[in-house]
């Protein structure tokens, strides 16, 4: 039997809600299918520990998590500790730190959901490939003369040939596993002339190495447009780091709640692990009253799943998920119904109970 060692990293807030159903799905998962097991590891890092010791994380905790096949991570944020100190003390050094150059999120209205467009589940079923070690998100910059009249601010997204190239490369190879075979890169190279229009020339210079891949560039504000006007237009779509993260969280949007989309920081070479997590936050507002809505969570887990090279049994919890969105009897209330966090997980439980049984 094959066992996965896994970090888990609650954070904060309904992360720590959220994650436990998910690992509960997933001890199911492996007790049924019987070819593998998962033997965890919790660290109570984030902003409660920050709050009691001044760091995100303890100094060497990059160190610890390297030794695990995979990082499960719930949530982090506060409302007394600033967003920059949680994320750059947290989750921006361990996707850099282990060169998870991949943010992957998929872009899928379950069945059941009513979105927001007037589209149904058959119109939006894409990917959306972020680029997620440097660009706009490098750490790059300073500032002078706080707090006087002359202060200055710079902040310099970095571009690299190898980044640049390595993250469309993989979103070429993705468009050419999906039936359709098209791909999407989103820039703004009218404004951004030396960044922008250096990731579109690697774009066309890597096109033709996959002639059978339908290529497509937009403007990042046109292709916007386009997620709300013709989702079902698109397939694979890549972009910087910045213009990923907004476009993912548009996507999220279009899947009726933050609280189902899930989010993989993938280092593909796995040379060091890769992280899976929930895209919703900490969610401070409604910590505690056990109402989050654990989906997102539970589908992250199942795509760390299939990152370690247990399919089927990640494409089994993804069913077990839609089945019971398609039913509409168990959802929490952001999804307009009045069930628990536990609720949904149990009865997601009990769904992926018949389908493995």
């Amino acid at each position: 039997m094959t066992q996965y060692r896994i970090a888990l990293v609650p954070g904060d807030g309904i992360g720590i809600e959220t994650i436990n159903e998910a690992v509960q799905v997933l001890n199911l998962a492996s007790q049924l299918h019987g070819g593998f097991s998962l033997k965890y590891q919790s660290f109570p890092w984030g902003c409660d520990y920050y709050l009691k010791h001044g760091i995100m994380m303890p100094a060497d905790g990059l160190t610890i998590l390297a030794d695990y096949e995979a990082i499960f991570f719930g949530a982090v944020g506060y409302p007394t500790v600033p967003d920059h100190i949680s994320l750059w003390g947290l989750l921006l050094p361990i996707r850099q730190q282990f060169d998870q150059y991949i943010n992957l999120r998929p872009v899928k209205l379950l069945k059941g959901i009513p979105g927001p467009l007037r589209k149904g589940s058959e119109a939006i079923d894409f990917v959306c490939i972020r680029e997620n070690t440097e660009g706009e998100y490098s750490g790059v910059g300073g500032r002078v003369h706080r707090g006087t009249g002359e202060e200055v601010a710079v902040q310099t997204a970095v571009f690299t040939r190898a980044g640049v190239e390595r993250v469309l490369r993989y979103a070429f190879e993705l468009a050419l596993r999906r039936p359709r075979h098209e791909l999407v890169s989103a820039t703004k190279s009218n404004a951004l002339q030396y960044s922008m229009v250096f990731w579109d020339e690697v774009f066309l210079q890597l096109s033709r190495e996959y002639p059978t891949v339908n290529c497509r560039q937009y403007h990042v504000d046109a292709l916007a447009a386009k997620f709300i006007t013709a989702p079902e237009s698109l397939d694979v779509v890549v972009a910087s780091n910045l213009f990923g993260d907004i476009l993912t969280d548009l996507g999220g949007a279009l899947q009726g709640s933050l609280g189902i989309p899930p989010s993989a920081n993938i280092n593909p070479t796995r040379r060091y692990p890769s992280l899976f997590e929930p895209v919703h936050g900490s969610a401070p507002d409604i910590a505690g009253k056990g109402i989050a809505n654990p989906i997102a969570a539970i589908w992250a887990g199942a795509m760390m799943l299939e990152h370690l090279g247990q399919v089927e049994t990640a494409a089994n919890i993804l069913k077990a998920i839609e089945l019971v969105t398609e039913q509409g009897a168990t959802l929490t209330p952001d999804l307009g119904g009045t069930a628990t966090t536990r609720q949904v997980g149990e009865v997601i439980r009990l769904t992926l109970q018949h389908i493995l049984e």
